[in-house]
């Protein structure tokens, strides 16, 4: 049978069950969830309440941060972290299958499957800012949450997903297609390897991605990168007028940042104050003034969040560039730096003072637009880095020649950028997704919430490569889903109804 026959036929399933019940027919649709899949998610919860949560422990010790120089199939972290991953389908009772830079768990045989996606690397991290290691589950720090790199984002899915699959095992849960969970260990930095991979192997007709959001995920924005290179410059003259003399921050690229410091040269007392005031007006930012002989050191702290999620955080690039804009700068190298900043980006997110860039939809809300990093250049240029996510609503040229004409005109009045670097990601929505039934009515079961609706992100998962697939949880609607942030964590309360939901959800998809 191919995929789209099986995609097909339970489509049509489905809908002659929906059919019937709204018709009054005498033979209701079936319950769902079922008793069945109640049960086994009832023992899930049960019977690994600990073991799930030690095994995240021991997925979470893994430190499998992309190594630039080393291909994800070689990196020995990575291969550490398979192997474990091996050990824990041996004993759980499932098979287990190594590619190199994906790694597929499975229970039972069938030509028919369904696929359980997820990744097995995290983004970077500065162990600095944790009270732990990142690298250990902190169970006691924060009552109730579970604190590590990757906890939510996302390992603490994989550790779920072991657990569900070896419950159906244990319930005897009659299944006639095969449950295939696939781990890929570049999700974060590389898709390459894993698009190379489906060349040479059939995917399950029908996939849940294990790596957003509840109820379900439909539509994802697209990612998007606008790098812009300010020039070297001299000091200005007079040598003692103020100017901006440095100005950094950031981690990497889908963070939004909570680091960002400047040196304001030749700065006097007054203009301190005045920076003082302006910063004082602001909500969730923490400075710090500090004199070097007649330079200004100003160091902002703001919160790090997902930058899908620019709304979570507090941007310190932009709040700290704010912060300066008590007179104009000259254009320095940072001064130009900030002034693009100020007159180009602003505190918001929705690239409304970039020309006329800023646009919605809908279904998936509005682009967003954030600095996340600055990069310091060898040849004394400053690159500030855009993160973009953009719904459907406009095409991909539209939105360069748009930037490109805001450029034009900034620059008009101001230097010319060094260097320019645009990369406009396209947006997904997902159109054919026979599962969806089945997971609204289970998630509104465990949750309580009725009437759910799939949902868009601002993020991107693997969803867009795997046939008919669509993202289902981790994190709750209406939270801060904490991956990517300097404060990752998933609770254990959320970590239960996980493994209570997917259990349930592959007792029905599966059976």
């Amino acid at each position: 049978m191919t995929k789209k026959t099986c995609a097909r036929n339970l489509a049509a399933a489905i809908s002659l069950a929906w059919a019937a019940g709204a018709m009054g027919a005498p033979t209701a649709a079936p319950a769902v969830p079922s008793s069945t899949a109640i049960k086994a998610a009832k023992h899930a919860v049960t019977a690994y309440r600990d073991d799930v949560v030690d095994t995240l422990a021991k997925l979470v010790s893994y430190n499998t941060v992309a190594d630039k120089d080393i291909p994800c199939e070689r990196n020995p972290r990575h291969q550490a972290f398979k192997t474990y991953l091996h050990q824990e389908a041996d004993r759980l009772g499932l098979d287990f299958a190594d590619y190199g830079c994906v790694a597929v768990v499975g229970l039972g045989k069938s030509d028919d499957r369904v696929g359980l996606v997820a990744h097995g690397d995290v983004q970077p991290v500065d162990p600095t800012k944790w009270k732990k290691s990142p690298f250990e589950l902190d169970r006691t720090s924060e009552p109730g949450r579970l604190l590590a790199r990757g906890a939510e984002d996302d390992k603490g899915p994989i550790a779920t997903a072991l657990y569900a699959m070896k419950s159906l095992k244990d319930m005897h849960v009659p299944l006639s297609k095969r449950i295939e969970l696939y781990v890929y260990m570049a999700e974060e930095s590389d898709w390459g390897p894993l698009e190379a991979f489906m060349k040479t192997h059939t995917l399950p007709q029908m996939n849940i991605t294990l790596d957003a959001e509840y109820p379900a995920v439909t539509a994802e924005k697209g990612y998007g990168t606008l790098a812009v290179t300010m020039p070297k410059a001299a000091a200005p003259a007079p040598a003692t007028a103020p100017y901006v003399k440095a100005f950094k921050g950031g981690f990497f690229g889908s963070q939004i940042p909570e680091d960002a410091q400047a040196t304001v040269a030749n700065a006097t007392p007054e203009l301190e104050a005045q920076i003082r005031a302006r910063a004082g007006k602001q909500t969730g930012m923490h400075y710090q003034f500090e004199w070097k002989d007649h330079d200004l050191v100003v160091t902002g702290k703001g919160l790090s969040a997902h930058s899908s999620k620019p709304e979570d955080g507090v941007n310190a690039i932009s709040m700290l560039a704010d912060a300066l804009a008590v007179q104009p700068w000259p254009d320095t190298t940072a001064g130009a730096l900030v002034n693009f900043l100020n007159e180009m980006v602003g505190t918001g997110y929705f690239g409304e003072k970039f020309g006329s860039i800023a646009y919605r939809d809908a279904f998936m809300g509005p682009m967003t637009f954030a600095p996340t990093v600055i990069r310091q250049h060898d040849d004394g240029g400053i690159e500030v880095a855009i993160n973009i996510r953009r719904p459907q609503g406009k095409t991909a040229e539209q939105l360069t020649n748009e930037i490109n004409a805001a450029l034009a005109q900034w620059q008009g009045a101001h230097v010319q950028p060094a260097d320019v670097k645009m990369q406009i990601g396209d947006p997904w929505v997902q159109q054919d997704a026979p599962q969806l039934p089945v997971l609204m009515k289970t998630f509104s079961y465990f949750t309580g919430i009725k009437d759910a609706k799939p949902i868009a992100i601002g993020g991107g998962t693997n969803s867009r490569l795997f046939p008919h697939a669509v993202s289902f949880g981790p994190a709750m609607p209406h939270t801060v889903y904490t991956g990517h942030s300097e404060h990752e964590f998933i609770t254990t309360k959320q970590l239960l109804l996980n493994l209570e939901m997917y259990t349930a959800v592959l007792a029905e998809l599966a059976k």
